[in-house]
Order: structure tokens, then C-alpha cells, then sequence
């Protein structure tokens, strides 16, 4: 147990999934897992563990923002012995080629804050997902025919921010943004484990074509099939 985490430390699998929104992942479990258990429900934030062909699988919010997800994945990893996390969430694009519904495996992500200093002693303002889990994420898209869009996003500490976004972007080459994956990142590299993202998008800047949380929760099933498929995938 933690303070933020009440499950016992056999009830949460080696692999986690991680959507932002905590109904997200009950929503994932009652559709996907066999055998699933409610394994936290502290200030609300559901994780479930069951199996998914066979391999044991977490399914856990992490709520919004670097913050938020810096305690869950840090907890996860460091007192759970948790080895691989990949978040699963929305993004909005930045991109005109990159539309609402596409499905995105993050390179990279660009964060604005001092998260990575302050937790892991990284000076670095870009951190990179773990070779494994993006190449498994991507041949397991190859593998299911899922066009997937890939490269570096931003991980903004800002929902309603002042100032250009497009610019921005083009300054510092960035496809979408999220809130969450650079936390995840510099967790990962500090508890030397491993971490991913994959990302629907929800919204776009340049389109201004927006997605409701209904549909949000209930549309982006392909992607939770492939973050499913690529943990199968992954340590075997």
C-alpha cells in the first residue's frame, strides 16, 4: 500500500495500462479483461487487474497532468515492481495531416516544466518512450493494420494557454499535446523500467473539430486494443 494506492502488491500486474480518466479504465476492463478486480479506489482513481489472453493485466487511471500521473507511475514502478506502463490517452493536433480518431505511438515528448529535474535529476526537456515498448507498439499496428502516426509531442502543464500554440509547435516540432507522458518518461528512466504512449486524437487545433468525453470514452476502443495487443507482445 500507499497513500495513494490501497491494492495489495499481488493484485497489480507486472504491465499497466494507464488512461487519464479514471471511468476510462473501467469502461477498458469490463470490456476486455476476464476475471477483472477492482484493486483501488482511493480519491476515486479505479484500477482494475484481470487477464487478457491469458496475460495479467493492471488497467489504472492516473488522472490529469504531470502531477498527477508522476505520483501513480512513480508509486507503480518503485513499490509495486511494476515493469512496463504505457499511457493510453487523448491529445489534441497540432498537425494538418494528423485528424480527430487517428492513433499516435510517442517517440518523444516535450515537457515545459521541471518534473524530470526535480524527480529523476534530468536536466533534459525532451525524454523518449523505451526503445521495446514503442518498437512493440509498432509492429504490433503493422501486425493488426492500424496506420499509426508517430514522433514528438508536447506534454503541456497548460489546458487554456496564453500565447500561439501553432507557433509553438512549429518552433519545437510537435505533432500533439497531451499532459502527461514526460512524467511518465522520467519515471521510468529513474526506477530504470519501461514506458510507452499511445494517444487518439481528440480535438485539433487546426481543424477545431472536437470529440465529447461520451465519445472519448467510448470511440477509442481501437487504441485500447492495441495497447492490449502490445502488452501481450511485450517480454516475450
Amino acid at each position: 500500500m500507499t497513500p495513494h494506492i490501497s491494492a495489495k502488491k499481488d493484485e497489480v500486474a507486472k504491465i499497466v495500462l494507464m488512461p487519464g480518466d479514471p471511468l476510462r479504465a473501467k469502461k477498458m476492463a469490463e470490456l476486455f479483461l476476464k476475471d477483472y478486480k477492482l484493486v483501488n479506489e482511493v480519491r476515486n482513481m479505479y484500477m482494475y487487474t484481470g487477464t487478457y489472453k491469458g496475460k495479467s493485466i493492471t488497467i489504472a487511471g492516473s488522472g490529469m497532468g504531470c502531477p498527477s500521473i508522476g505520483i501513480y507511475s512513480y508509486e507503480l514502478f518503485k513499490f509495486y515492481d511494476v515493469d512496463c506502463i504505457i499511457r493510453i490517452g487523448s491529445a489534441g493536433s497540432y498537425n494538418k495531416d494528423i485528424n480527430v480518431y487517428d492513433i499516435y505511438n510517442v517517440k518523444e515528448a516535450l515537457g515545459e516544466n521541471n518534473y524530470a529535474k526535480l524527480a529523476a535529476g534530468i536536466d533534459d526537456k525532451i525524454l523518449n518512450s523505451s526503445d521495446n515498448v514503442y518498437n512493440t507498439i509498432k509492429n504490433t499496428a503493422d501486425n493488426l493494420n492500424i496506420n499509426l502516426f508517430s514522433g514528438r509531442i508536447h506534454s503541456s502543464d497548460v489546458f487554456y494557454r496564453m500565447g500561439d500554440s501553432l507557433e509553438f509547435a512549429k518552433e519545437n516540432d510537435l505533432d500533439l499535446v497531451e499532459m502527461e507522458s514526460f512524467a511518465l518518461f522520467a519515471n521510468a528512466l529513474v526506477t530504470k523500467k519501461q514506458a510507452g504512449c499511445i494517444l487518439t486524437v481528440s480535438d485539433s487545433f487546426i481543424t477545431k473539430q472536437v470529440t465529447t468525453p461520451e465519445e472519448r470514452q467510448n470511440n477509442f476502443i481501437k487504441m485500447c486494443e492495441l495497447a492490449l495487443e502490445s502488452s501481450v507482445n511485450l517480454f516475450n
